[in-house]
């Protein structure tokens, strides 16, 4: 690999969602094929060094702990997944360790003490992910147990066998381990534990296991099928030089990883700051302009994310439902003559039996509002913005296929809305007749609100539909185009709710709290003006998420074909990916 090169593009790289998962991997990679450190031609080849380790492991299964395996191994080149050096040498599991699964007497809470002569019950749950070494238990078992497990000793490597299978530790407990265990044991001095360590952490062992664990119904790990694995042997002496230069890698890694951490919290605190300016209560309308050109001018050295992007859509929500998107135009027929407009026509829809007599709201306490509106704005709620109200479903059971069958009448529900990401074109379920007879029809333009399972989701029809009533609907009065501001309102209140709902103490979401929700109303004019611009605002941010997710594909095939090169030299990977 051309260390010069791969630093060269680091930088490129080094954003990429996953660069230093995927660097521990390839380091790893590198150690188990010989390419991490150099060879040493005065090292003891790994073919004379396997002969004195067959010895070694042949009295470790002497001494009646661990069975000796009657299984064949193919000896040739096609068993081997990838070129050696000269001096290393290919070998199975079995020719270098003594493996055996452990043992759990049963049944085991008859077993445990709180004695503290009690023998370590080693456990799935006394490892740590990512640590080298299990240091101590949770948990001991009576002397009489040992006999229905297997007892390991300090320096013992162990592998999970079940569930999460295929992770290593080293003991530094004598104890007994139980069933979902495999305890692996090597000539002391001859072979480095650290090395198989490392070797069970690449990709090699990995596919390896997942390989023969696959087919069974419960995936694991038996022993006969760990034995099997393919050993790439270096010499001893260069088994210790990888795993110093793995140390060194690996926490030079950990470093890589705490300044992305660092570096990604900074950008997010500086987003946040830059974004909040624009909305806080004292920042005034002489202020505004600088503080949006400095958020606007900071915006591409700060966003790196596509997820980032979700801060910049909540700000222009917020900027939009505050009057601070558009400018006001004094000639704009203020809004509290759009809600003496639509109480006349709700008025004479009751009187037509079109809607139910809209209930008395109380008036709006002044010391209860979230902030300032602009001239020209009132607050108001969702009975006085058109009809307002809980879909219906009385029929139980509400899956009863008699609703459904043949069913043509759309029935949207609670996830159909999480889904629809502001507009509802579609629906998972259909009523028939005898599904819409026990329902109620929505007409097409209705906003619908969740208020179970998603809490304030909502989306507008873009047909006629039923919905239950764990959904409320809010039809908006004829003088409004569509309900796209009222829907832009809720996606900016859903994060805090009860901020607009302030005489509210309930901690849930029903029809009654909704009713009481107040809304920045602007005039009829100036809505038209905010739904435009929040409607170019949002599309650019789906531009800049797109280029931010073209831009980590870009890193991410970057940094695979860097990898590639290293494990697999080519002079046309880096060509292709550049």
């Amino acid at each position: 690999m051309n260390a010069d090169r791969f630093l060269e593009l680091y930088e490129q790289i080094s954003e990429a969602p996953d660069a230093i998962v995927r660097l521990r991997r390839f380091v790893l990679d590198l150690a188990v094929r010989g390419k991490l450190v150099e060879q040493d031609p005065g090292d003891e080849p790994a073919s004379q060094l396997l002969k004195r380790i067959e010895v070694e492991k042949a009295q470790i299964v002497g001494d009646g702990k661990f069975k000796r395996y009657e299984g064949k191994f193919e000896r040739n080149q096609e068993a081997f997944a990838f070129q050696l050096p000269t001096n290393w040498h290919w070998c199975y599991l079995d020719d270098v360790a003594a493996i055996a699964r452990g043992g759990s007497p049963r049944p085991i809470k008859s077993y445990l003490t709180d004695e503290p002569n009690g023998i370590p019950w080693i456990k799935i749950g006394d490892s740590t992910r990512g640590s080298i070494y299990i240091d101590n238990t949770a948990e001991r078992i009576k002397a009489e147990g040992l006999a229905k497990s297997r007892l390991v000793v300090p320096g013992d490597l162990l592998l999970s066998n079940s569930m999460s299978f295929g992770f290593p530790y080293i003991t530094n407990v004598e104890g007994c381990i139980h069933d979902g265990w495999l305890v692996i044991r090597t000539p002391e001095k001859l072979i480095s534990k650290l090395f198989l360590y490392t070797l069970f952490l690449s990709e090699h062992a990995k596919r390896s296991f997942a390989e023969a664990a696959s087919g069974a119904v419960v995936q694991n790990l038996n022993a006969d099928k760990v034995r099997q694995l393919t050993v790439p042997l270096p010499p001893l002496a260069e088994q210790h030089r990888i795993v110093a230069k793995v140390d060194e890698l690996m926490a030079l890694c950990d470093r890589l990883e705490e300044a992305r951490k660092t570096r990604e919290e900074t950008r997010d605190k500086l987003t946040a700051a830059s974004l909040a300016r624009l909305t806080a209560p004292d920042t005034t309308p002489e202020d505004f302009p600088a503080h949006a050109r400095f958020a606007l001018e900071a915006l591409p050295a700060l966003t790196k994310r596509p997820d980032q992007i979700k801060t910049l859509r909540q700000t222009i929500l917020n900027l939009a439902v505050r009057g601070k998107l558009v400018e006001q135009d004094p000639e704009d027929e203020p809004a509290s003559e759009l809600l003496q407009q639509i109480k006349v026509e709700q008025a004479v829809l009751a009187k037509a039996g079109k809607m139910k007599k809209p209930k008395r709201l109380p008036a709006i306490d002044s010391e209860l509002v979230p902030f300032e509106l602009p001239v020209g704005w009132v607050w108001a709620r969702f009975p006085e913005l058109g009809i307002f109200g809980r879909g219906k479903s009385k029929h139980r059971p509400r899956n009863d296929p008699a609703l459904y069958s043949d069913g043509k009448i759309p029935f949207v529900q609670t996830g159909d809305v999480a889904r629809s990401k502001g507009l509802i074109t579609s629906s998972t379920s259909f009523y028939n007749d005898v599904g819409l007879a026990q329902s109620m029809l929505w007409p097409r333009g209705t906003m619908c609100i969740t208020i179970a399972a998603n809490i304030a989701d909502s989306g507008i029809l873009d047909f006629d539909a039923c919905f239950p009533d764990s959904v409320v609907g809010l039809v908006p009065a004829s003088m409004f185009d569509s309900a796209k501001y009222f829907e832009y309102f809720i996606r900016t209140a859903k994060a805090n709710l009860f901020e607009f709902a302030p005489a509210t103490a309930q901690k849930n979401i029903n029809l009654g709290i909704l009713e009481t929700v107040l809304i920045p109303l602007p005039p009829l004019a100036e809505q038209h003006r905010i739904v435009a611009k929040v409607d170019a605002l949002m599309a650019l941010c789906d531009r800049l998420e797109a280029a931010l997710t073209t831009a980590d594909t870009t890193r991410t095939c970057l940094l695979e074909a860097l990898l590639h090169e290293a494990l697999e030299p080519s002079a046309n990977v880096l060509a292709a990916a550049e």
